[in-house]
């Protein structure tokens, strides 16, 4: 074991059946880089295609199918050539869930379950990932169903304050993930663009570091710090890759479990345990096939009525990690984003998340000066003070 592998990358190599390799999946390596370029653009064509399905009549099922269809789809065109005998596996990294109004996260419904379809003036969240070879890249997006809002007729009130703050907390968090910055400067900027609008961050959201095969590294930015959730201090470096996962909320921020199923789940890959049913089995076996690390829907499954019955006792023995489906209060307003950045070093490449216009919302809400500032500054790194440090440093070897 070397001493930079984290306990999470030994147990997705054990997972995966992998053995001890001297790889470099790191963002020098340009196939790497070019895997979750690819697996970005695959995210953003299937997010643009469940937008473009967004529409009154539509159901959170119909549009779920979409995403992940388009997915699989797209992925099946490229990288067909085994390397060194191996199939390069690749596909959904995370289920399309469609969450409306007060509904946060995570609602990816069962063919079996009926839910209320869309609904003029709702507010739609799509989520999902790739993963080109275990390179994930992650997205989410919200839109307002109706007439896109105009400099004419805007959004204004809370629902504005809301989108403007998810948008501009989004790009303040990106403007700091950069090597040398820590997590707590995030944190800390998020609360301000709260602050600032009026509205609550969620809690319990977290922006995680990514590595091959794992969406939930053990490095994390939370974005609303509160007495009984915190996490450790770390600093970013340069190579990493992170999700930028913002939602904002007219409400308290302070999500529940809803009461419909859990239909997302995650192998617990460091958990064993003998299962006595057939249909526990049946998921387990599926699950360590298809899923062996990275989340899936139950609805993935061929067989959903034994995939209901056989996740619950998979649950009771802790090997799987659920997703449940999060509420705020009805009424509230819910907004969510989520990008893809890589940290190189040219400086921060945002590869997951569509173009936004604000020109149609309007708030009477100001941004501190402080916030203000980060937003003017550069995510790119300044080739000129890197040339005039490598002059100096050439400078002080000959003065020696």
């Amino acid at each position: 074991m070397s001493s930079s592998e984290s306990g999470d990358d030994l147990d997705v190599k054990k997972a995966l059946g992998e053995e001890e390799e001297d790889a470099d999946y790191t963002l020098a390596n340009a196939d790497v880089s070019t895997k979750y370029q690819e697996a970005a653009k695959i995210a953003n064509a299937a997010l643009d295609v469940v937008l473009s399905k967004i529409a009154v009549g539509k159901t959170p099922l119909e549009l779920s199918r979409a995403g992940d269809e388009v997915i699989e789809e797209k992925c099946k065109k490229i990288f067909t050539k085994k390397v060194k005998g191996r199939t390069i596996e690749k596909g959904v990294a995370f289920p399309t869930c469609v969450s409306i109004n007060e509904c946060v996260c995570h609602n990816s419904p069962l063919a079996s379950e009926a839910q209320e379809p869309v609904k003029e003036g709702d507010l739609v969240k799509v989520d999902l990932g790739v993963h080109i070879d275990g390179f994930v890249s992650v997205v989410a997006h919200t839109v307002r169903v109706g007439p896109a809002p105009t400099a004419e007729e805007p959004i204004k009130g809370p629902v504005a304050d809301v989108f403007l703050a998810a948008l501009t907390a989004s790009e303040v968090a990106i403007k700091l993930i950069k090597p040398g910055n820590s997590n707590k400067q995030v944190t800390e900027a998020m609360a301000r663009v709260a602050e600032a609008f009026g509205v609550n961050a969620m809690q319990g959201t977290l922006m995680h570091q990514m590595k091959r095969y794992i969406i939930d590294g053990n490095k994390v930015i939370i974005l609303r710090e509160d007495v009984d959730q915190k996490v450790d201090d770390v600093v970013f470096e340069q190579g990493e890759i992170y999700s930028v996962d913002v939602a904002f909320s007219s409400g308290e921020g302070k999500p529940r479990e809803a009461t419909s199923r859990t239909t997302v789940f995650k192998r617990a890959v460091d958990v064993s345990y003998r299962l006595k049913m057939k249909a526990s089995r049946y998921v387990f076996n599926e699950m360590n096939h298809r899923f062996p690390t990275l989340p899936f829907t139950l609805r993935a499954l061929e067989d959903e009525k034994q995939a209901r019955m056989g996740v619950v006792e998979c649950l009771k023995h802790d090997l799987l990690h659920p997703y449940p489906v999060l509420m705020e209060r009805p009424g509230d307003i819910v907004v969510h984003f989520k990008a893809t950045i890589l940290l190189l070093p040219s400086g921060t490449a945002k590869v997951t998340g569509l173009p936004y216009s604000t020109v149609g919302f309007v708030s009477d809400k100001e941004l501190p000066e402080d916030i203000k500032a980060i937003l003017a500054t550069s995510s790119k790194t300044s080739q000129k003070k890197k040339k005039k440090k490598k002059d100096k440093a050439a400078m002080d070897v000959t003065a020696t």
